[in-house]
């Protein structure tokens, strides 16, 4: 069974599409995502999709990616409909396009995500947050886009300095700038501020998505952050491997809420503004993660040192919450707690 046709799957994106969100905004519009099949852009282009086919919603969506074989299995059911255009892209060379016209929206979803691609290609992960960032900018305002969305990450406030309990958008934490790992949140902040830049300088209009650590069932096998390993041990039915004592205490965001949120932020943000998607409900310590996830399938949790690369590209915070006030003023709200959308992204997964 295809993911696009599993029950669970269409259920998580009619939860997406009842959100009183003003629709008509990308009615006969133009959306243009860069990191089309990855684990939060996939999701929305099947959300984009759906109301294509049930709502006559009429919205094109050029989707950029690396492999043209990839998007065609992941995306074949629209591959070759009027609606959908992939266009194979790496995200670090100049993107100009004299067959495109007038671009609605851009949102520069691509990014390196996980600790073994910041450990063995830390030059891409930094190129793809700055210069593939200043790429699609330079494109929006070429092609006249009436707003942009950068994918920012809850990497960006850096260490929690122990005077909050949870981050809200102007909370700053350190950041050990000259380190490998540094490269990840370092071009985090510098994209936010390169947004900023084109706001002042161009006149452009910018809403910036903090995402947090978010995971289901688009999540890429390739994925090596700890949710996404245990996630694929559940799968096979073995025992969930913690690489740490496990009192990380961070937010997640299952994947339909993730991208609920940040339509909330495209559509209803305020220009120039950055706005969190978290929630309470899906806060919880890695080593209550891990359990929720064993005691899901039946299995047990053991320790495990992690390997050098690994290591290298774990995160040292060790307490990353995020406040999310901010984007529930717009309206938003999580339909999803932890337990609830761990345990759909391992049933979806499995079938």
């Amino acid at each position: 069974m295809n993911l696009i046709e599993n029950a669970l799957y269409q259920e998580d994106i009619r939860k997406v599409v009842e959100q009183p969100l003003p629709w008509e905004e990308l009615k006969h519009k133009s959306v243009l995502i860069s990191g089309a099949t990855g684990l939060i852009g996939s999701f929305l282009i099947d959300v984009i999709m759906y109301l294509n086919q049930t709502q006559e919603l009429k919205c094109k969506v050029y989707a950029l990616g690396r492999s043209e074989e990839k998007a065609k299995a992941r995306f074949g059911y629209c591959y070759d409909t009027e609606w959908f255009q992939f266009i194979p892209y790496d995200i670090n060379l100049p993107f100009v396009r004299d067959d495109i016209g007038t671009i609605d929206y851009v949102l520069h979803l691509a990014s390196n995500t996980h600790p073994v691609a910041y450990a063995t290609d830390p030059i891409g992960t930094i190129t793809t947050n700055i210069i593939g960032t200043q790429h699609m900018l330079e494109f929006a305002y070429a092609h006249h886009a009436k707003r942009c969305a950068f994918a920012s990450s809850n990497e960006v406030y850096g260490e929690n300095r122990g005077d909050v309990e949870k981050f809200d958008e102007q909370y700053c934490g350190y950041i050990d700038c000259n380190t490998m790992r540094a490269g990840y949140p370092e071009s985090k902040r510098c994209g936010e501020a390169l947004c900023q830049a084109y706001i002042k300088q161009r006149g452009m209009d910018i809403v910036i998505p903090r995402l947090t650590r978010s995971y289901g069932p688009t999540m890429l096998m390739s994925d090596t952050k700890a949710i996404s390993q245990f996630i694929r041990k559940a799968i096979a039915g073995e025992d969930i491997v913690l690489k740490s004592e496990g009192t990380q205490y961070y937010s997640y965001t299952y994947m339909a809420d993730a991208v609920s949120g940040l339509l909330y932020v495209l559509l209803s943000g305020e220009n120039g503004e950055a706005y969190n998607i978290a929630d309470d409900a899906s806060d919880v310590m890695l080593k209550d993660l891990a359990a929720t996830i064993a005691g899901t399938v039946g299995r047990k949790v053991v320790f495990e040192i992690p390997d050098a690369v690994e290591s290298a590209g774990y995160s040292k915070a060790t307490k990353a919450r995020l406040e999310s006030k901010k984007l529930q003023t717009l309206g938003w709200r999580a339909q999803y707690n932890i337990k609830e959308g761990i345990g759909r992204t391992i049933e979806i997964l499995r079938s």
